[in-house]
């Protein structure tokens, strides 16, 4: 009889130790830039549409005296609610983390799953980060398994999909689940696995966040909750009959779930946004940094602007509702104040501005066979044509933020402070940053989340 093949031996086993486990001291670092990346995304979103939407949800089930934090606001709810409402936030725009080859956003699901979790559980920070790195790795793991991006034209959400067993994970290991509960984690992380890719339709990000970061980080808090209640379930739902990649795979690598584990961490693959704006559109704001310094040219010079993506990004980033993700508005923004921020990408009323429709106009976007074979890296040419017949080109193949041309220290708590100022105050959102790259120094979750809350 042929031995079944299955990640779950290995995979519950190393979910039980992951709290034992040490990790390298380059990971632990990326642990935190994206910890801290994650925290200020949720905070600053809890001032957007979507946020707003996650706290009146809240609101409405009742305060929990004593019960986790909904960051950036002064409410205390259940572990599951905080979970739900802190996903929310870290999605609301598109500030957070993405995972290329997984076609996932971790961070607002992992990490408000983490945040509730730890405080729920009673852990530590060195507890969260290590919690975190796990989430990362099943899932990233999981969605690179039901190959990522056939799974999205499927119809599926690898967005939805991964980060609920990754925030499962990290959520288990909170609760100090051992490798036969962890059987029982994924199970009931499996059922509730879902989500569709109609996400794209969603003009105001508000399902969008929810999806991204709400749903999953909710599922994932929810089962380890009920396991750690002595919840009981299926004890391998990735094999036997009807399992998961039964339902969902397509010619699926069942085994790599359980490869590498605690010598391949996913979070080293995961980038940090230089600019809060939708993925696709990273490259090509990189690209008019880089010309609009070295070259004098004026607005009233340009002819015509060529900005080439993948084809895989053109329906996400052309021609939005929302400015955050509309890549002519964007460009035409940035070549009008000669820089981008928070702000200005988030001014929904600048989409009505003269002088910005009257650039968008000159700007033709593009999709590229060439650059569709460099997937999942997510790279973007800009040419400007001036009235003289020069052009002006720049081709970015390594956009700031992503692993092989990652930000400073410096550069992300810039980006931080700017994202958590206008909601607790510019010594609030310091204090923050400097307590995230100390953050195993906590002893306890709820010193930290203290200082993540408004006053009243």
């Amino acid at each position: 009889m042929s031995k079944i093949l299955s990640p779950m031996p290995v995979l519950s086993d190393y979910i039980s130790k992951a709290l034992t486990h040490d990790l390298p001291d380059d990971v632990l670092t990326k642990a935190k830039f994206h910890f801290l990346d994650t925290v200020a995304s949720m905070i600053s979103g809890s001032q957007m549409l979507a946020g707003q939407k996650a706290i009146d949800f809240v609101k409405v089930q009742g305060e929990v005296s004593g019960g986790s934090t909904v960051l950036g606001t002064h409410l205390k709810t259940t572990a599951i609610h905080a979970a739900l409402a802190n996903g929310m936030f870290g999605h609301a725009d598109e500030t957070d983390d993405s995972h290329a080859e997984s076609l996932t956003h971790p961070g607002c699901a992992i990490v408000a799953a983490v945040l509730s979790s730890a405080e729920y559980f009673g852990r530590s920070g060195l507890d969260m980060l290590k919690a975190m790195v796990l989430g990362y790795d099943v899932c990233c793991r999981l969605t690179k398994s039901l190959h990522a991006y056939d799974f999205r034209v499927q119809g599926h959400s690898s967005h939805s999909f991964g980060p609920n067993f990754g925030s499962a994970a990290a959520a288990g290991a909170l609760a100090s689940v051992t490798a036969e509960q962890a059987c029982y984690l994924m199970s009931y992380a499996a059922q509730q696995a879902s989500g569709i890719s109609s996400w794209m339709r969603d003009k105001d990000h508000i399902e969008k966040a929810f999806d991204f970061g709400g749903m999953a980080a909710r599922n994932g808090v929810t089962s380890a909750i009920m396991v750690s209640l002595g919840f009981t379930g299926v004890d391998d739902v990735f094999s036997g009959e009807r399992n998961f990649y039964v339902a969902y795979g397509n010619d699926p690598i069942i085994m790599e779930l359980a490869t590498d584990l605690g010598k391949r961490y996913e979070i080293m693959q995961t980038s940090i946004k230089r600019w809060t704006v939708g993925s696709p559109i990273q490259a090509p704001l990189d690209s008019l940094d880089v010309l609009i310094r070295a070259h004098p040219f004026k607005i009233q010079d340009i002819s015509r602007i060529n900005v080439i993506i993948p084809h895989e990004s053109l329906t996400i980033v052309n021609n939005r509702e929302m400015p955050e993700i509309c890549m002519q508005h964007l460009c035409a923004v940035m070549l009008i104040d000669k820089n981008m921020n928070f702000s200005k990408a988030h001014d929904r009323l600048r989409m009505k501005d003269p002088e910005v429709l009257k650039l968008r106009e000159l700007i033709d976007l593009t999709g590229s066979d060439e650059l569709s074979k460099q997937m999942p890296t997510r790279q973007g040419v800009v040419e400007i044509h001036l009235k003289t017949g020069q052009v002006l080109r720049e081709y970015t193949q390594a956009v700031r933020g992503t692993p092989l041309n990652a930000m400073s220290r410096e550069e992300l708590n810039h980006k931080c402070i700017e994202l958590m100022a206008p909601v607790l105050g510019k010594s609030s959102a310091s204090t923050i940053c400097e307590s995230v790259w100390e953050l195993e120094g906590f002893t306890s979750a709820q010193d930290f989340t203290k200082i993540l809350t408004k006053t009243q």
